[in-house]
């Protein structure tokens, strides 16, 4: 396997300048374990920062456009939208996201960064509630942050 990033023992940002702007999607997903009574802390917006999944969703919004500032080998590419989902459950929280671009390379990393910043957004929003009595968290679990789709131009 070739890795296209990596060319006489350097790094370097591979050159897409011979592609085709193509219609882009990724979609990225992961999980929060919380307690039981943070969800109802937030469900009811008795959360003392303020409204946890608002402020998720536009720290999301926020790090899918700095992406490339954050990982090197990201190219700057032109992001037409970032749509979040919070599906909220009795011990966690799944959050969703899809972006969309029409450009030369995927938006992948761009779904995987806004959903990681999304949930360490919840984390920093409801950390007075999941302490222990040590200031451990002992119940709060960020997981499973994966890419579930990943279109290009129409085709899968």
């Amino acid at each position: 396997m070739e890795l296209t990033h990596i060319e006489d023992g350097k790094v370097r940002m591979v050159d897409v300048s011979h592609k085709d702007d193509v219609d882009r999607i990724a979609v990225a997903e992961g999980y929060i374990r919380l307690r039981s009574s943070t969800i109802e802390a937030i469900i009811n917006k008795e959360v003392a920062k303020g409204n946890v999944i608002a402020a998720a969703n536009i720290a999301g919004v926020m790090a899918v456009k700095k992406t490339p500032e954050l990982i090197p080998m990201c190219h700057p590419i032109p992001i037409t939208s970032v749509k979040f989902d919070f599906d909220i459950e009795s011990v966690g929280i799944r959050v969703k996201c899809t972006v969309k671009s029409k450009g030369k390379t995927g938006v992948e990393m761009e779904a995987l960064t806004g959903v990681s910043v999304a949930l360490l957004t919840i984390w920093d929003m409801v950390k007075s509630l999941e302490k222990d009595e040590r200031g451990n968290y002992p119940k709060t679990l960020i997981e499973v942050i994966r890419v579930v789709e990943k279109v290009k131009g129409g085709k899968e």
